[in-house]
């Protein structure tokens, strides 16, 4: 039976039969494989030798897409590593800079915490106010400070931070006034050794942060390290208060007096955050300077 249906294939494929009957041969042969491959299963072995065979082909025609979805892939996951990384290092560079505000911040709030400490050994109103300003000429010692006479500020007013007397204000203006720092050429302040109750005059000498004594005797009781403290008198700068501290001290037995260095105990050149003593002897201030005044307009007068 399969041999008279090979012989009819083969003439039925010959030169000179119809194409028509050879599509309808086709067809009706693919129509009964088909349905007896549905019932029976009977092409199953054929399939599984073909799908062996066409494999590799399937896998050679497969690579080029493959390729190109995973280097894809690779290229999106790169740039996702990209992305993040910057992301991540944006967020960084933002916490940092937050961290340095915080960082301020607390520094701010033990600057005020000290301030307001200080502030609590004075019976006295005090105000709390910024330096805005530096004077850069080299041969005076002045800041200016954020608060003015609307704030109740006045020539004299003594200023101080966390650690000592700093100055007093010189020209009050209306939103901003100029202050003299102890270190000034032009400055001098009233102290007494904390050790003994010995008195002198510190002057400033122009330095960043140092002082001078000047006509103590060289038998005088003081001492590397002594303490220098505010005596109060002039009613100028509140009792009490740390000025500087004892340096360097030079006894030449030619000389009357001793040469003696201090350096100041307030941060002049660091502290931002200033206090100003408010109505202290605030009167004899004023009644000096009428008095002075009266002793210019005489002057000028003769």
């Amino acid at each position: 039976m399969q041999y008279v249906g090979a012989i009819a294939i083969k003439q039925l494929f010959d030169e000179d039969s119809s194409y028509l009957a050879r599509l309808i041969f086709v067809v009706v042969f693919s129509i009964i494989l088909m349905t007896a491959d549905h019932r029976t299963n009977m092409l199953s072995g054929v399939r599984s030798l073909f799908s062996l065979i066409i494999y590799p082909l399937q896998t050679i025609a497969s690579t080029p897409v493959d390729a190109g979805l995973w280097l894809d892939g690779q290229m999106n996951s790169h740039q996702s590593l990209i992305n993040e990384n910057e992301d991540y290092r944006t967020q960084n560079l933002l916490l940092k800079a937050q961290l340095q505000k915080f960082t301020s911040l607390q520094a701010e709030n033990i600057r005020l915490r000290s301030l307001l400490k200080s502030s609590r050994k004075i019976s006295d109103q005090m105000l709390i106010a910024e330096t805005i300003a530096v004077d850069l000429d080299p041969y005076k010692r002045q800041i200016v400070i954020n608060k003015g006479q609307r704030s109740g500020v006045y020539a004299g007013q003594p200023i101080l931070d966390a650690y000592g007397i700093m100055g007093q204000i010189i020209h009050p203006g209306v939103p901003s006034s100029t202050a003299i720092l102890i270190t000034d050429p032009s400055h001098a302040i009233p102290v007494q050794v904390n050790r003994n109750g010995l008195r002198t005059v510190l002057y400033g000498t122009g330095a960043a942060n140092f002082l001078e004594v000047q006509n103590l005797p060289n038998n005088a009781d003081i001492t590397v390290g002594d303490l220098l403290i505010t005596s109060g008198l002039g009613g100028r700068f509140p009792e009490g208060y740390p000025v500087a501290v004892v340096k360097n001290i030079k006894r030449d037995p030619g000389q009357p007096f001793a040469n003696i260095i201090a350096e100041a105990s307030a941060h002049l050149e660091q502290s931002r955050e200033v206090l100003l003593v408010m109505g202290l002897a605030r009167e004899t201030i004023e009644q000096e300077q009428e008095q002075e005044q009266e002793k210019e307009k005489d002057s000028h007068e003769q």
